[in-house]
């Protein structure tokens, strides 16, 4: 309804909640044991709305509104593809044993292509488009990702606390000038983070 209204502000800072959210009740569900097949179906229905439909709206009405039937079944695919990301996550493993995603989250996708909308006007339509693309070919690509499932929960919450919180000031305050810096820091990071763990389970799998 944010988007639709022309408020990606609000809309951006909803979805980065929700990136929040979903960092934790797997493992919240874990700890208190309260797993089930039901809870899984519904966890995934929840990112296809928060992380598929929602940014692809903002998407919608940022970019492609201007090009009518066409804009929106562009817009379209991106819940598409998330959805189909899912599915294949679903019936290949249990979350749980996972230590490697194959393809990008959806959930990655999603918070990336809201912040990317949030430059609307000052960024290039055709820039945004690419960016569009290529976020629905990584999701359903079989790039592996580490998970980040064996960081303590303690941990991994901080990380992503201060992560999003940071994301969500930024966006509060308007200050989208900001992001730039937030991104350099950000991916780099998580780019070493992947490294690590490539390193760590081809030792494990090759021991001397």
């Amino acid at each position: 309804m944010y988007s639709a209204q022309g408020d990606y502000k609000n809309a951006a800072i909803l979805i980065l909640i929700g990136m929040m959210l979903d960092s934790m009740d797997g493992r919240i569900a874990r700890m208190l044991r309260v797993e089930s097949e039901l809870g899984k179906e519904l966890d995934s229905l929840a990112d296809i709305v928060t992380f598929g439909v929602a940014p692809a709206m903002m998407a919608y009405y940022a970019y492609f509104s201007f090009f009518g039937a066409v804009g929106m079944a562009v817009a379209g695919l991106f819940p598409l593809f998330g959805a189909y990301r899912l599915a294949r996550f679903n019936i290949n493993a249990v979350k749980s044993s996972l230590q490697f995603f194959t393809g990008v989250p959806i959930t990655a996708a999603g918070g990336l292509l809201t912040l990317l909308t949030l430059f609307h006007g000052k960024m290039q339509g055709f820039i945004f488009v690419i960016a569009f693309f290529l976020l629905c070919y990584l999701m359903v690509s079989t790039i592996k990702i580490p998970s980040l499932k064996d960081i303590p929960l303690p941990k991994y919450g901080i990380i992503i606390t201060l992560f999003l919180g940071y994301a969500i000031y930024i966006v509060f305050k308007k200050e989208q000038h900001r992001f730039p810096y937030f991104i350099y820091v950000a991916i780099p990071l998580y780019v070493a983070f992947i490294g690590y763990q490539l390193i760590k389970t081809k030792r494990k799998n090759n021991p001397k």
